[in-house]
């Protein structure tokens, strides 16, 4: 069995260049992986592209690499939730490529099954198919979308082992998944860090041939995106 163990962030985001392209999980801020984002910014990388479902808020998650200028190039299905993204990008300092959601998440799936495009019926007819291949299917217009192409891929699990294996909790199951293996390398960063065959086979979600470095983080932050409580009577 290969250990994936590295010793720390520092040793899981080793090889990450400027210009690179990068595939980070989560959705909203539940399930990012906040220790690569926050090594990314103290190492200072520069220029990359960052595939992601949302862009953090202003002081958390992908903010702050957009608060540096570390970001050239967004592609997302939601940013609705930082002040800065939405002033860089009117400004014209940042390339934003908006994706339906459903949509990014199989171009992420495809990278990781091998496949180098697919159709799909959304975006037909509008800005998003322009440039595009289209076909029809049975009576239906689908456009023909090619699967992410990136350096690496960041994710956060729950639990992991050595090996690898993987057991992700609640949403943040919706990315983070998919980008497992979508990369060249895979990093994954897990609250909890166990032996191999301490993790019951049938609760794993992914598999550790989907990982190359693997490593436990430590006081995690539990941000909530936006609270809403009811007026007090």
């Amino acid at each position: 069995m290969i250990n994936k163990e590295v010793s720390n962030v520092k040793a899981a985001v080793e090889g990450v260049k400027d210009g690179m392209t990068l595939m980070l999980g989560g959705f909203g801020l539940c399930g990012i992986p906040e220790k690569a984002i926050a090594e990314l910014v103290r190492i200072g990388v520069k220029d990359v592209t960052c595939i992601s479902n949302n862009a953090g808020v202003d002081d958390f998650g992908l903010g702050l690499l957009l608060q540096n200028h570390q970001i050239k190039k967004m592609i997302s299905s939601y940013v609705g939730e930082n002040d800065e993204f939405e002033r860089q990008m009117l400004s014209g300092e940042l390339e934003v490529e908006l994706t339906p959601q459903g949509t990014l998440a199989e171009k992420c799936r495809a990278a990781q099954a091998g496949f180098p495009a697919f159709y799909t019926p959304a975006g037909y007819g509008t800005e998003v198919a322009e440039g595009k291949e289209t076909r029809e299917f049975d009576g239906k217009m689908y456009v023909l979308e090619p699967a992410f192409k990136a350096d690496f891929s960041f994710v956060k699990a729950w639990k992991g082992d050595a090996a690898g294996n993987l057991i992700f909790k609640g949403t943040s199951r919706n990315f983070n998944p998919n980008m497992c293996g979508a990369a060249t390398i895979t990093v994954a960063e897990v609250e909890e860090l166990v032996p191999v065959g301490t993790l019951d086979p049938n609760q794993i979600h992914i598999p550790g041939i989907f990982v190359q470095r693997i490593f436990q983080g430590e006081n995690y932050e539990k941000r909530i995106e936006q609270r809403t409580v009811r007026q007090k009577k």
